[in-house]
């Protein structure tokens, strides 16, 4: 694999998201861990202490999710979606369709998969929708195979939108 094929593309707010929660889980878990096991160590015997051992596992845990946010970042792709234009779907895009079988309107912003919100509009990149959408155009329609059967979508809409 090289290195471009283990890119994470994410938008610039999926990216400060990441930061962020790095920053707390470092500066406000780990150390709120750390004093659990302090605290359950001065309680005795360890092989015995219940609490030392969560709070042990907590720790292993949070380590675990601590790297994998690194990992992340440094394979990040950021993509600032203010920058692009075209009129073919590329990650980033906000996509408006139409439903071929109800006519409804659905809106979606195709983000990394970490930034995923399907109840707020964001699909993952990696979604059997946003993977049927991409290099499609305005007024091209789309069929998804979803769980429930092949949908299909007409792409009314691109935006490019922060």
């Amino acid at each position: 694999m090289t290195a471009q094929d283990s890119r994470v593309p994410m938008t610039y707010q999926g990216y400060q998201r990441l930061v962020e929660d790095l920053k707390r889980l470092k500066s406000v878990e780990r150390p709120k861990i750390v004093l659990e096991i302090e605290e359950a160590r001065g309680h005795g015997d360890l092989s015995e202490n219940a609490e030392f051992h969560a709070a042990k596992e907590r720790q292993s845990l949070l380590d675990v999710q601590i790297r994998e946010i690194e990992d992340r970042l440094a394979r990040a792709q950021v993509i600032e979606i203010s920058k692009l234009s075209g009129d073919k779907v590329v990650f980033g895009a906000t996509v408006t369709l139409a439903d071929g079988d109800s006519g409804e309107k659905v809106v979606y912003q195709i983000v990394g998969d970490h930034e995923a919100e399907p109840k707020n509009g964001k699909i993952s990149i990696s979604s059997p929708v946003a993977r049927a959408l991409i290099g499609k155009y305005e007024g091209d329609e789309v069929q998804v195979r979803t769980p429930t059967g092949i949908r299909t979508f007409e792409i009314l809409r691109l935006d490019f939108i922060d």
